[in-house]
């Protein structure tokens, strides 16, 4: 599964660095390992797009009438092999010519193991870093998002398409031999990407032979004997010492907390005595 509604980032550095958005300002979180902080919602929401109050937040931060409204929250945004623009039943034709019909990456990474993704050009690293990936290489490029969803529907016969995030915040580092891991790919995938290619052409799905692999490095200190979830919904605070960061996850003595699950909510955060407050937070690019 393949979302991209925009959620901030982090750099590409090694260790990845990660900030707190907290308003217009970004508190650098990697200082804080090993420290204890706090973050607790004060019971508000609003929605991301029209910033409207709501009780509930749906698709990573709308409110329910932006949620069943606008074409990011469509569900070809997630399955892109479900692009529905020809037949003229598109949500909004601007955001689609914008977002939709423009080329896209198709690439492996290895977060809890071997998986295939999509992207666009713009978003890489930060796309593989969000997926908590240690390592990524691009494999083929496409010409539209709904391409790379019928790619990306051929790889799955050989490999993942999602990320098992309890494994990958269980485990250290385990890397493994990717340019191996494509060159076999490629060749196993060949009868079920043969007939996507004779569908759009061959000029429309173009092998990247020569790409190098990306390697990432996240600052975790400790990783978690038992992944337990922690969320806002459930307890308004989430506190302990933070042990490490690794794909929008917080990693804490507690718990850990995917912070793009509550994207729209309003929290007051607290860290070695300081304070923020802030309308919103994400991980976001420093």
């Amino acid at each position: 599964m393949s979302s991209e509604v925009p959620t901030g980032g982090c750099s590409a550095d090694n260790p990845v660095q990660y900030a707190l958005r907290i308003g217009d300002e970004a508190i650098p979180l990697n200082p804080h390992i090993g420290a204890s902080i706090s973050l607790t919602w004060t019971g508000n929401i609003a929605c991301i797009h029209c910033d409207r109050p709501t009780k509930k937040s749906f698709s990573q931060g709308y409110c329910y009438p932006c949620f069943k409204k606008l074409a990011q929250c469509d569900l070809c945004v997630v399955s892109p092999e479900r692009c529905h623009f020809e037949k003229g039943t598109c949500r909004d034709e601007e955001f689609a010519e914008n977002f939709c019909m423009r080329p896209h990456i198709v690439y492996l990474a290895n977060s809890s193991g071997i998986k295939v993704g999509i992207t666009r050009q713009e978003n890489l690293p930060t796309r593989w870093i969000d997926q908590g990936a240690v390592q990524a290489v691009p494999i083929l490029t496409v010409q539209t998002r709904q391409q790379s969803g019928f790619v990306e529907e051929a790889f799955k016969n050989l490999v993942a398409d999602k990320t098992h995030w309890q494994k990958m915040l269980k485990s250290e580092d385990q890397h493994i031999d990717l340019e191996a891991a494509r060159e076999q790919l490629m060749a196993d995938v060949k009868p079920h990407l043969d007939p996507v290619i004779q569908r759009f052409g061959i000029q429309a799905i173009q092998p990247l032979t020569d790409a190098d692999v990306q390697t990432f490095v996240f600052p975790v200190a400790q990783y978690p004997e038992k992944v337990t979830s922690l969320s806002f919904d459930k307890t308004g605070t989430v506190s302990g010492k933070l042990q490490g960061i690794k794909g929008q996850y917080l990693i804490l003595d507690s718990g850990v907390i995917n912070l793009r699950r509550f994207t729209s909510y309003e929290i007051s955060f607290t860290a070695d005595g300081a304070a923020a407050d802030a309308p919103a937070n994400q991980l976001s690019l420093l």
